[in-house]
């Protein structure tokens, strides 16, 4: 049984007509997405994904554009063949780490004490995310890489003056933002 044009539309705001369409269709797309996927879990969320994929776009439905069963099978085969990608980009992706050694017990106790003692670093580089690129480029060569302002112009690109005033406002920031870790930054060797 065919459903109208407008009808079928009303689904994404109808619930009534929703539950009717999904009893009546729901069998047909199991079978169809049972026919190009091997897991039933799989299987079972893509079915989910096509009627939900129905409801966002059931108001477009045209009748003139084909039958409601070629409408539907249009969304079913756009979700299966955006699982199989999806599929295939995690395969990729476990086969670029397949082979490697995973992380043991002691190298997580490892990073987690390098990153427990990159803490007041990290919170530096979290309160410079505010601070404009130029800015944040040019303590970065002074704090960081240990270049002069002087030095850190030259990489910059503009004059040691300019950077000198860019330093200036950029101490004043970082102490706004970290009053006690500024004291312990060393943003000038001239």
């Amino acid at each position: 049984m065919a459903k109208s044009g407008s009808a079928l539309r009303r689904i994404g705001s109808d619930t009534a007509a929703f539950e009717e369409f999904y009893r009546q269709h729901v069998e047909q797309v199991s079978r169809f997405i049972a026919r190009r996927v091997g897991d039933p879990h799989t299987a079972a969320d893509l079915t989910a994904e096509v009627f939900l994929a129905v409801i966002d776009s059931a108001h477009t439905y045209r009748p003139s554009a084909g039958s409601e069963s070629g409408w539907l099978y249009g969304i079913a085969r756009n979700v299966v063949a955006t699982e199989h990608r999806r599929a295939a980009r995690e395969y990729r992706a476990v086969g670029r780490i397949a082979g490697r050694r995973l992380l043991d017990a002691g190298d997580i106790a490892r990073l987690e004490e390098r990153i427990d003692a990159e803490s007041a670093g990290r919170r530096v580089y979290e309160a410079l995310s505010d601070v404009p690129e130029g800015i944040r480029a040019l303590l970065e060569l002074i704090a960081v890489d240990g270049l002069t302002v002087t030095e850190a112009a030259a990489a910059l690109g503009i004059r040691p003056v300019t950077a000198r005033v860019r330093l200036h406002r950029a101490r004043k920031a970082v102490r706004a933002a970290l009053p006690a870790q500024s004291a312990a930054l060393a943003f000038s060797k001239e």
